[in-house]
């Protein structure tokens, strides 16, 4: 998970105004609003934060079918398989509420076809990977083990959305502080929390994007989507002289 910010500051003096110079080179506004005097002394900030993450869910679509001349047979064989494959999931921790199976039977010619599938959903990435192979290897071509289906699962997004407005919090906090400290102030409580404005978009990662050879020598691996979410917050808070706080 990365965490990026960026933070700008506005100090809002009782009365009287007050010269720029070079502060805006450092991200900061000092200006005079007589309006903000019955508020006493306050800085405003805002800080913008970045947070990613990988998707934390996969889902496996495993399948198989059989044609026998009779509907107990074809019935038998694909349970076979597919009480192996159940099997397999629960060993590896898998709750039976996250496999989901579907039976079809159906005439071809002069046989009957029964084909079933198990979508298993993943939240061990590493787990997915071992089930798979066990399968592959056990099963063969009597099982079809689909690509894996990346994606977010909705408690994942929640977290990244709260975090990045957590965080773009804190940091509005800590340059603020830096800044009372700066100006011989002591930072006091906040008046004022606002969010205004958030973004988020999903991306999927490069395979080519490290340039290196594995990435080229499997192509046929899926993507694994990044969701990032960003959030900007305005905080302001009061200012406190430090001789009066020693008072």
């Amino acid at each position: 998970m990365e965490n990026q910010s960026r933070v700008f500051a506005a100090i809002i003096p009782t009365a009287g105004r007050e010269s720029v110079d070079n502060e805006a080179e450092h991200g900061l506004e000092v200006r005079a609003a007589n309006r903000h005097s019955n508020r006493g002394r306050e800085v405003q900030v805002t800080g913008t934060a970045e947070v990613c993450c990988p998707a934390d869910r996969a889902a496996v679509r495993v399948s198989v079918g059989s044609s026998k001349e009779s509907v107990n047979e074809a019935t038998v064989s694909v349970s076979r398989r597919l009480e192996y494959i159940l099997q397999a999931v629960r060993q590896h921790g898998v709750s039976d509420k996250d496999a989901s199976v579907r039976r079809f039977l159906h005439r071809e010619a002069e046989q009957y076809r029964m084909d079933a599938e198990v979508v298993v959903t993943f939240s061990d990435l590493e787990k997915m990977e071992q089930v798979c192979r066990v399968l592959v290897e056990k099963l063969d071509k009597s099982v079809c083990v689909g690509t894996p289906q990346y994606y977010h699962s909705a408690e994942c997004l929640n977290r990244l959305r709260r975090r990045a407005c957590v965080s773009a919090v804190e940091n509005a906090q800590q340059k603020a502080c830096e800044v009372s400290q700066l100006l011989g102030q002591t930072l006091g409580p906040p008046l004022l929390i606002r969010e205004e404005e958030t973004k988020e978009w999903m991306s999927e990662n490069d395979e080519d994007g490290g340039g290196g050879q594995g990435a080229a020598a499997l192509p046929h691996l899926p993507c694994r989507p990044t969701f990032t979410a960003s959030s900007r917050v305005s905080v302001s808070f009061s200012l406190r002289d430090k001789s009066r706080k020693k008072l």
